[in-house]
Formats: C-alpha cells, sequence, structure tokens
C-alpha cells in the first residue's frame, strides 16, 4: 500500500495524518517538549497501529513514501521567549541600526539581544589590529553571557567585511574551542541589502536554530536507521518541502499554521468560499490567516511577530492564547497567556502536576467534555485538579465563585481571539470563518459571534488540519545571490552557478534532471521602491534596472507534487441528526443544563440540527450555543449558521 505520512508538532499535541489511496486516518499523541523526536517516533508508532491494527513502526517506515514535517516550535518559542542568549556584532558606521531594530518590536528586542551588542571597525579589518578588535568583541559577548553570535554589517561590502570576520574567527577561535559559542555570519544566510530585515532575520535564525537542529538531525538519524525509502522533508512557511540539510530555521517559523493555510485556501475552493478567516487553535498559540478570491495573503518579505524580514512568508500572527495558556488575574482583569503550561506539566486536568488554570480545565468543569472519553478516550481528566486550579488562580483572586469564573474566563477567551481577528483580518458580510486545531471548534461560534461573523466551517479532519493541509505541497530549493555587475555577463554567470547548485540539491532530494521546473528573477533596488523581474533562459539583462542601486538573482527549482481540486461540495439539509447522549453543561444566563450530544463519526451527509447542543469527535470538541445550527456536508465537514 502506497502511502504518506504528515506530522505536524505542536507545543502540546503532535498531529499524525495518514494518506493513502483508501483516505485518510488520523492520530495524536502528546509533544514531549524535552525530546522532540520522542513525541516524533510516539506518533510513528500510534500510526502504524492505525494502520496496521498493531504497532509496526519497522514496517511503516519501510512502506511508506513521504513522511512531512512541520511543527510550530518556531512560533511557540518566540512568543514564549524561550531560546539562548544572542550576542550582536555591528560595524561602528551601523550604530544607528540598534535603536532601528529595537524600534521593530522592543520587548522581543530585549528578549533575544538585549544589552549584547558590540561593534567593529570595519575600516581596521585589513590592518594589523584586526585579529585584536575581533577577539576582543566576541570575548566581550561571550563575557554578557550570550551562547550564539551574529554577526551583521552595513553599507557598501558587508559580504566582504562579513568575510573577514569570518576567517578570522576561525583562525582565533578553532571549532575545538568556539563550537559551545556558534556564529552566524547575516550574509551567509541572505544578501539582503536593506539592514533591518538582514539583521533581524539572522537574529531570528539563530534564536531558532538550536531546537531545531537538535531534534531534526536526530529524527533523520534515526529515520535512517530504518532504511526509509527518502529523506525526512521539512514544511516551510513558504508553502514548499525540503529535506533537513536544505531547511534554513526562520522558515520553519509558522510552518506547522502554513500547512493549516495551504488546507484553508483547498478547503475555501470546494465549498466556494470568497473570503475566509482561520482561527489554528493549538495548545499554546491561536494562528490566524486569510484566504481572499483563492489566495493567501503572502508577501515578498514576510513578518515574524511584526518584524520584517529578509523571506517571503505567508501572513500568519500568532495569538499567545490557546488550550494550554495560563489564565491569571492582574489588577482585576482576566489575562490569558503568552505563557503556556504546553503537555507536560499540561493542563491541570491532565493530572501531571500543572496548576495553573487554562481554557481546558474551564471546559471540563463547564460540562463540554466527558472525561472518559477526551482525547480518543486516551486520558481520563481530573474535574477536582481543575476545579482547585481555578479556584486558587481566577475565582478566589476576583472574589467570585467558580462557575462564574468559569463564564468569565470562556468570555475572555473568546474575546481576545475575536479582538486578534479583526485586528489582523478585515471581515466582511460574507466572511466564513474555518476553525481548526484541537481546540479550535471548541468556542468557534462564540468568536464568530463576538467578531461579527454569521457562518463557521469546522472540518472534518479539524484536529489535525494543519497536518491534513501540507500532504500537498511540493518540493523545492531556494537561492539568492547579489549581481556583482549589471549586464548579461554577470546575470549568465550567477545564473548557470545557482542551476548547478539547484541540480545538485535537487538530486540529493531524489528528483534527477528534466523532472523539476527552475524559476528565476531579479530582485531590485530602484528609486521606485523594489521591483521584480522574471528572467528566462537565454535573457539579457534589463536596461530598465541597469540603475538599480542593488540587485539579487533568486532562483527556484520545484518539483510539483500538488494535485489540484475543481470539484464542489454540497451542503444539504436532509434530515434532523438523533442525539447520542446528553450532558450536564452550564449554560450562560440558565445554568446547568442537559444538553444533547451529537457525534460527528454517527452521523450521515446532510443531519442538522440546532443549539444549544454539543458536536463531539474523537479528538475535537465544539459548543454549538443557542442561535446557532448546524449541518453535515456531502464531504463529512460541519458547517454552523448563525440564525436570524
Amino acid at each position: 500500500m502506497a502511502f504518506q505520512i504528515n506530522i505536524d508538532n505542536g507545543g502540546t499535541l503532535t498531529d499524525v495524518c495518514i494518506m493513502s489511496d483508501d483516505g485518510v486516518q488520523k492520530t495524536k499523541v502528546l509533544t514531549t517538549p524535552y525530546d522532540l523526536s520522542k513525541c516524533f517516533f510516539e506518533g510513528l508508532t500510534k500510526a502504524s497501529e492505525v494502520v496496521y491494527g498493531a504497532a509496526d513502526v519497522k514496517r511503516l517506515l519501510e512502506e511508506v513514501d513521504l513522511i512531512r514535517y512541520s511543527t510550530t516550535q518556531g512560533t511557540n518559542a518566540i512568543c514564549e521567549r524561550k531560546g539562548p542568549k544572542l550576542g550582536l556584532v555591528l560595524d561602528t558606521g551601523s550604530k544607528a541600526l540598534v535603536a532601528a531594530l529595537r524600534s521593530h518590536d522592543p520587548e522581543v528586542y530585549d528578549a533575544l539581544i538585549g544589552d549584547r551588542v558590540a561593534f567593529v571597525d570595519m575600516a581596521t579589518l585589513d590592518g594589523d589590529d584586526a585579529e585584536v578588535d575581533v577577539v576582543k568583541v566576541i570575548n566581550q559577548l561571550t563575557a554578557m553571557g550570550a551562547n550564539r553570535l551574529v554577526v551583521c554589517f552595513g553599507g557598501d561590502g558587508f559580504e566582504a567585511a562579513e568575510e573577514r570576520v569570518k576567517k578570522i574567527a576561525l583562525r582565533k577561535y578553532p571549532r575545538h574551542l568556539l563550537g559551545a559559542v556558534p556564529v552566524l555570519y547575516a550574509s551567509d544566510l541572505t544578501t539582503d541589502v536593506n539592514p533591518d530585515r538582514r539583521a533581524w532575520s539572522a537574529v531570528i535564525n539563530s534564536f531558532l536554530h538550536p531546537s531545531m537542529e537538535a531534534f531534526l538531525y536526530n529524527a533523520e538519524n534515526r529515520l535512517r536507521a530504518y532504511r526509509t525509502k527518502n529523506p525526512l522533508l521539512i514544511f516551510r512557511n513558504d508553502g514548499d518541502a525540503s529535506r533537513v540539510a536544505k531547511t534554513v530555521a526562520i522558515k520553519t517559523y509558522s510552518s506547522g499554521p502554513r500547512g493549516g493555510m495551504e488546507g484553508v485556501k483547498t478547503f475555501a475552493g470546494l465549498y466556494g468560499f470568497r473570503d475566509t478567516v482561520s482561527i489554528d487553535v493549538g495548545g499554546t498559540t491561536t494562528d490566524i490567516g486569510q484566504c481572499t478570491e483563492g489566495a493567501l495573503a503572502e508577501i515578498r518579505r514576510g513578518h515574524v511577530e511584526g518584524i520584517s524580514v529578509s523571506f517571503p512568508l505567508c501572513e500568519i500572527i500568532s495569538a499567545g492564547a490557546g488550550g494550554s495558556s495560563i489564565f491569571r488575574v492582574k489588577d482585576g482583569k482576566i489575562t490569558i497567556g503568552p505563557e503556556s503550561v504546553g503537555a507536560l506539566p499540561g493542563p491541570a486536568c491532565f493530572g501531571r502536576g500543572g496548576k495553573e488554570a487554562t481554557i481546558t480545565d474551564a471546559s471540563l468543569l463547564l460540562g463540554l467534555f466527558d472525561p472518559q472519553s477526551y482525547f480518543g478516550g486516551g486520558m481520563g481528566l481530573d474535574l477536582a485538579r481543575a476545579e482547585a486550579a481555578i479556584m486558587a488562580n481566577v475565582a478566589e483572586p476576583l472574589g467570585i465563585d467558580l462557575d462564574t469564573a468559569l463564564i468569565a474566563m470562556s468570555d475572555a477567551f473568546e474575546a481576545k481571539i475575536a479582538e486578534e481577528l479583526h485586528r489582523f483580518t478585515k471581515i466582511a458580510p460574507d466572511t466564513v470563518m474555518m476553525a481548526f486545531g484541537g481546540a479550535g471548534p471548541l468556542n468557534a461560534c462564540g468568536v464568530a459571534e463576538k467578531a461579527g461573523i454569521s457562518r463557521v466551517a469546522v472540518p472534518a479532519m479539524a484536529a489535525v488540519f494543519s497536518a491534513y493541509g501540507i500532504g500537498a505541497c511540493d518540493v523545492s530549493q531556494r537561492y539568492a545571490v547579489s549581481l556583482t555587475g549589471a549586464d548579461t555577463a554577470s546575470l549568465n554567470d550567477a545564473l548557470a552557478a545557482l542551476k548547478i547548485k539547484a541540480s545538485r540539491d535537487m538530486f540529493a532530494e531524489g528528483f534527477g534532471p528534466g523532472t523539476y521546473t527552475i524559476v528565476a528573477q531579479l530582485v531590485a533596488q530602484t528609486d521606485d521602491g523594489e521591483v521584480t523581474y522574471p528572467i528566462t533562459d537565454g535573457a539579457t539583462f534589463p536596461q530598465a534596472l541597469a540603475t538599480a542601486s542593488a540587485i539579487e538573482l533568486e532562483l527556484s527549482a520545484i518539483k510539483s507534487l500538488r494535485q489540484s481540486d475543481t470539484g464542489h461540495i454540497a451542503v444539504t439539509r436532509k434530515a434532523e441528526a438523533k442525539a447520542a447522549d446528553t450532558r450536564n453543561v452550564l449554560v450562560p444566563g440558565q445554568g446547568r443544563a442537559d444538553l444533547p450530544v451529537y457525534r460527528l463519526g454517527s452521523m450521515a451527509k446532510g443531519d442538522f440540527a440546532s443549539g444549544p447542543a454539543i458536536l463531539e469527535e474523537d479528538y475535537f470538541t465544539a459548543r454549538v450555543p443557542a442561535g446557532w445550527s448546524f449541518v453535515v456536508s456531502d464531504a463529512g465537514d460541519v458547517i454552523l449558521d448563525r440564525e436570524g
């Protein structure tokens, strides 16, 4: 049986999607933040149980065609400010760059760099004092606690100057001496002439690199021991994938959420949704995106936490509110996140030592979850621990009873996500909100109501939608170099060199010449701003760019694996759904009431019902408030509409 496995690693849960000719299957495991390779292989073990009926990882890895991996670890690391202490080396002519970098986001700058900045005079790099100056700067930053260094020079000749510093550092600090303090030279990552973007790209990449490197190479080595047919593919924020050795850390930022957005684009097309906003609610963050007229919001110079970087990225905002985000009371008001309890210890109700209050604890006490069937029945929930956490952290500080605290927590959670939706997206009367992720459907109707949205779509694969979404990505390699001259000869030399590099890298991915396409363009800095110019074989240098202050050649080698789906899915009410059970739920303004529970797996196409009710699947729960109704589409997805 030919099949593919997609794994999306989140801060609390790791989702696994198995795609074959027979359909799509799914499972989940708890994320193990202390060793991500552990949950990676636990996910593969559970996948083998789903496929074969019993654990057989060896057989699974012998038969699988592709393993794709995406992660929110980069997003979570920046959101929670968890990572190495960085030292920044600038040239003396770029002292103003410190204030410029900090102005983008003072909080992120202070968390990642702070006062660990030192300067090198570029004019002395060719002189006798060069080694002394470089050694002094390195020692200064390491003494201040920096355990990774970033070198970024500005002005003309920044590439050559950084190369000279690199040679000095390698000569004075052989790898066995400075190996514990890696150095990233910004021009090795990008030759973007904008110093702000180039510096931030290098800083963020260096911040994310350690955790990604340790896990990915460990996982790849363990996979190699099983003699898997193809290398592990890392899904990137640009929507494509590549092997571990050819993936830079910054492109893993929001790669999991980007997988979800790929799914949103396909889903919106199948249902004919013109304008779709999405909330992907995981354990640590809620990732928000928008798809309008079949196009995702993507820009050439993307943003990380609102900071402009040198690479094209999908525009996804990550709000620090998820199923495991910590609720506290400050100045008499409820605050949410960005800190998260993650999978360990997890929400208090998990019974793993957690004592903080989370929306998961509140939802359990509201009656939305069945303690015995949660997480597919694989995890019993502890009501007493959840109550103790909420009483201690929310109810008592506010001087209110438990039920009032539960309603207040739910309202605050929904309001925060609705506020972020309005801040980041443009909501129109016909906007549809897609809700996915393990915690996405739970409060979706409440979020939509507060955001002024009347229709919500919950995919049948909502619980693993990001893992599902990365299943259609292409494999690609992307390159960029600065042109040494504004002429045809320089263009052709650079183009030929990049094509050779692309052929080697694509061969390593498993694709020979003629099996992939090459796309190239020039990116020039002109008086009118940044402009792009497509390049084909045999092209001459465009004279319109002759006066540009800087020109980069970008080349992409792409092996297309995407399959377009031009069908349409019908949504038609056919028969009133039959409730599988009832559950005692705390209803705002009404108190405790027995509500019908509908199980998605037991319903047929066209089944419908109205709220208040609970809609359940093995790995997600959706609250359907009064005034809302739902119908199961022909594809098994759920469409909820606000009545009236």
